[in-house]
């Protein structure tokens, strides 16, 4: 351990979804205005049916690649404005225990950045982490409308 201290690092969970692109919006924006980095974790779920591990690493690859076009799509531009880096992380797991098990071994994570859907079930994250554990994560949890307009998130940010 150097003398640095690690930089304070938002964690979003990113899947395909719209919701996902906003806070990792939000996230990227919030980091470039504090110095901070950011941290996307891509979860996937087991495959019951897959017997062989190159199948699985197979399937991890895809959605690493995935994750990385999410993120270069959604953030692209305000990675390159701000420098700040975007530390892909594609972890196999079941999702709320992946993202628990993944915060509490990392203490620079500043807070967890989650997208809530505009409408209907907020997602089994949102549902857990600010419902259940919501006094139990060891860092804050910012809840992203996924409803926010570029405007506002900028403002916000």
């Amino acid at each position: 351990m150097g003398e640095m201290q690690p930089k304070r690092t938002y964690l979003v969970v990113v899947d395909d979804s719209d919701e996902a692109r906003v806070a990792l919006r939000f996230a990227a924006r919030r980091a470039a205005k504090t110095n901070g980095a950011i941290e996307v974790l891509g979860i996937v779920e087991p495959q019951d049916f897959v017997q062989f591990g190159g199948v699985q690493a197979a399937i991890e690859e895809e959605q690493k690649l995935r994750i990385e076009g999410v993120v270069s799509s959604a953030i692209g531009e305000i990675l390159d404005e701000s420098g700040i880096e975007a530390n892909i992380i594609v972890q196999q797991g079941e999702p709320v225990k992946t993202v628990r098990d993944y915060i509490g071994d990392r203490a620079e994570v500043a807070a967890l950045v989650l997208g809530a859907a505009p409408s209907g079930n907020p997602g089994p994250l949102v549902a857990n982490f600010c419902g259940n554990d919501a006094g139990r994560l060891p860092c804050p949890v910012m809840l992203i409308p996924g409803s926010l307009s570029d405007e506002r998130l900028e403002q916000l940010s």
